[in-house]
């Protein structure tokens, strides 16, 4: 088992086992993630025969980076997994600090329409290592600090559950590294149990929903997902979820060109969604060769923005990024994997 896979409370349960004191989980995970050594020969508060220990129970490898486009405020990393697969990260300066978007997924199954991730399938899950070590990789590259974190890279984060929340529980952690829940993010198409099971988990981080169409209808031809728990499921889930937490919830709305941004998906939005404590993220669509899909004019942008404005809806629009870069999610690694 790879280091990077375990919480400080399993670390703690291992050293217990190991007639060992519980208190060197938290130093462990000082030099691990404060310290970031890369050999456990390099602790010098542990006895030696119990980092033997260590070092036989455990790897402490990390993703091996084969790749890295950059533009202003923004570099894409493809990294390469033990098992010869491919996957992204995305890091993003703001004023507010460096954000990194993870993958958590070699592919994905959801299969949207409009997504280059989608197009090629669900490999496996990332383990939990797989994912906190691309955060310190960026770290180490970047030279700096990141300070948010959004799980909305390759794959869907709520198809890889257990890990996922591990992985939070991890990057969060005081010893770990010490990302504010607050400051975490984590996406989903719409898998409504998860959706329902995550309204109990502790930490308190912030969900984002994919929505991208207004009805049942225009869902179902872009997010097959919506077939399996359409929005007369998803919205009771939502409503319940809020109850639970009092939490804003974000609705990422990519906008397409022709298909989900005319006036009147506009209105149907601000009809599904105008009741919600929630706020609305329009996303200019990154297009991609594989795929037929354009994005919507700056003009219909502004178009859609000013409908749901002027029903007072809490409405962004995405900031863009990596215009000269393989922006679209999944686009790097298709580029590697298809030459």
């Amino acid at each position: 088992m790879n280091i990077y896979n375990l919480t400080r409370e399993e670390l703690e349960e291992y050293f217990i086992s190991h007639d060992s004191k519980k208190f060197h989980a938290n130093q462990l995970f000082s030099w691990l993630y404060e310290k970031r050594i890369s050999s456990i020969f390099e602790v010098t508060d542990i006895k030696k025969e119990m980092l033997e220990q260590l070092s036989l129970d455990f790897s402490f490898s990390k993703l091996d980076l084969v790749q890295v486009e950059r533009d202003i405020d923004v570099c894409k990393y493809l990294f390469e997994l033990s098992d010869g697969e491919h996957i992204e990260a995305v890091l993003m300066k703001h004023d507010y600090g460096n954000s990194v978007c993870i993958s958590s997924q070699v592919g994905c199954n959801m299969g949207c329409k409009f997504c280059e991730s989608g197009r090629r399938k669900k490999v496996r899950n990332l383990e939990t290592w797989e994912m906190v070590t691309q955060l310190l990789m960026i770290e180490e590259d970047l030279k700096a600090r990141v300070s948010h974190v959004v799980v909305m890279g390759i794959g869907e984060p709520f198809d890889n559950y257990d890990n996922l929340l591990r992985f939070f529980q991890i990057i969060n952690h005081p010893k770990g590294l010490a990302i504010g829940a607050r400051h975490i993010t984590v996406s989903t198409c719409g898998i409504v149990p998860k959706i329902l099971e995550f309204s109990h988990f502790p930490l308190q981080i912030n969900l984002a929903i994919s929505l991208h169409a207004p009805n049942d209808k225009l869902r179902n031809q872009i997010m097959p997902i919506n077939r399996a728990y359409p929005l007369k499921e998803l919205l009771p889930a939502l409503e319940e979820y809020l109850k639970r937490t009092n939490r804003r919830i974000t609705f990422e709305y990519i906008m397409l060109a022709g298909i989900n941004d005319t006036d009147e998906c506009a209105k149907e939005l601000v009809k599904l969604v105008g009741h919600l404590n929630c706020y609305i993220n329009l996303i200019p669509y990154n297009e991609t060769n594989n795929l037929e899909f354009k994005r919507s004019s700056t003009v219909q942008i502004m178009r859609f923005y000013d409908i749901l404005k002027k029903n007072r809806l809490n409405v962004t629009i995405r900031r863009e990024f990596g215009s000269k870069i393989s922006a679209a999610c999944g686009q790097l690694r298709s580029k590697k994997e298809e030459i």
